[in-house]
């Protein structure tokens, strides 16, 4: 049960009836009493694979946003990226744990038992799960060590239907059977949720939703000539684009072939793909196949900066949780054309804040972004709205207080009392 702060009720001035009592105003300034004792913190340990660009970005930021006078925070996954780096900037510690891959392997009982010796050692209040093989592992680990409290996110299903039949079998049963071991429950999008539910992989009724933050502050709020100047194209030449690893997930082949079917109604339109991965290759030989050109232009650390320098932007996953890359282009006010996969549209509401299109489609994406092309006053008008939407739910404090709540509620801890203003008061 999470207590709030109470009102003083009738008859009873002190407001304690029904939970823990208001919190009083101090008798002086903070400056003329004598220093407050140092009081324990919570300390949180993160479990994550790969602790890099989407799931591990939102974990960055739920973990460097955390009020750092309650909470020590954590990170332990696959070693390797940026994100490591930056998370110590920010008063985060990290583990990177030596053996630790992506895919299952049987050097996972070593993984696991460095993460057990860890937990032991550091006497975690919380363990917080994330990603497939981090979830199971780390909720193992957790619940050998009797850890008092373990959460899991979801930031997509750990399986989908470009697996194998039997990789799905197995992923499946290790969520289903490490579900047991976590007393909370929280998910990037409410279709997300649904399927997690449907799928048996958390209780009815356990999983709560908090979007996926991306750092507001850092992305334009329409477009960005600057942006355009480093993309290198003109800006009286539209520019279609996406961002995100050059992979499987996130079909560039359709991409290259939407590129391909635009050009023939729109020859000047000019295309990008921001990011890099083990498809790149093939991209590039697919594009001098069709004779389209596509630059592609490797990773970019300020790839949410440049997302403000397309004309339309375009995600052609064939799974997303979510998509940081999107919520970015978003924020950016850029018309959007996506996939209508998991948990995309939540976010993209198809004619309002951009249009949906079926994955594995390419001729269904070129139609969808032939139209915004030939309409821009509606497409701008989609951009507004999908930055309003993303600017008012998706700020790096709002997921972290709803990260707080979940803690405080599982540790039976009163909830944040707000500011008259609004904001949290810890």
């Amino acid at each position: 049960m999470r207590y709030g702060t109470l009102a003083p009720r009738p008859g009873r001035p002190d407001g304690t009836a029904g939970g823990w009592p208001a919190s009083a105003p101090p008798v002086a300034p903070a400056g003329e009493l004598p220093p407050a004792p140092a009081l324990p913190r919570i300390k949180v340990l993160h479990v994550i694979t790969r602790f890099r660009a989407g799931a591990g970005g939102n974990t960055l930021l739920s973990a460097a946003g955390l009020d750092a006078d309650r909470y020590e925070v954590w990170v332990a996954g696959v070693p390797g990226g940026d994100l490591w780096a930056q998370a110590r900037a920010a008063g985060v510690r990290t583990v990177e744990i030596p053996g630790f891959r992506h895919t299952l392997a049987p050097g996972d009982l070593l993984v696991l038992g460095r993460l057990v010796r860890l937990i032991r050692r550091e006497r975690f209040t919380v363990v917080h799960t994330h990603s497939a093989k981090g979830g199971f592992l780390g909720r193992v680990a957790a619940g050998l060590c009797r850890t008092p409290v373990v959460v899991h996110t979801f930031h997509g299903l750990s399986f989908h239907p470009y697996m194998s039949r039997s990789r799905r079998t197995l992923y499946r049963a290790l969520e289903r059977v490490t579900r047991r071991l976590a007393h909370g429950f929280l998910a990037v999008a409410p279709r997300v949720a649904q399927e997690v539910v449907e799928q048996r992989l958390a209780p009815p009724g356990r999983v709560e939703v908090v979007p996926s933050a991306v750092r507001l502050a850092d992305i334009p709020e329409a477009f960005d000539p600057g942006a355009r100047a480093l993309l290198g194209v003109p800006r009286g030449t539209a520019l279609v684009g996406t961002v995100g690893r050059v992979d499987t997930q996130k079909d560039p082949l359709a991409f290259v072939r939407m590129a391909a079917a635009i050009r023939a109604r729109h020859p000047d339109t000019a295309f990008v793909m921001i990011g890099d991965g083990p498809l790149a290759g093939e991209v590039r030989g697919l594009a001098a196949d069709l004779g389209v050109e596509v630059t592609l232009t490797g990773e970019r650390p300020d790839a949410d900066r440049l997302v403000a320098g397309l004309d339309v932007f375009v995600i052609t996953s064939r799974y997303e949780g979510l998509g940081r890359a999107l919520t970015e282009a978003l924020a950016a006010a850029r018309p959007v054309v996506a996939t209508a996969v998991n948990g995309v549209p939540d976010l993209v509401e198809h004619g309002a804040t951009g249009l949906l299109v079926p994955p594995a489609d390419p001729g269904s994406a070129a139609r969808a972004v032939g139209w915004l092309l030939d309409h821009p006053r509606e497409a701008a008008r989609m951009g507004r709205q999908g930055s309003l939407r993303v600017r008012a739910a998706f700020a790096p404090e709002a997921m972290c207080g709803a990260v707080d709540a979940c803690y405080r509620g599982l540790l039976g801890l009163p909830a944040a009392a707000r500011a008259p203003g609004g904001a949290l008061d810890r």
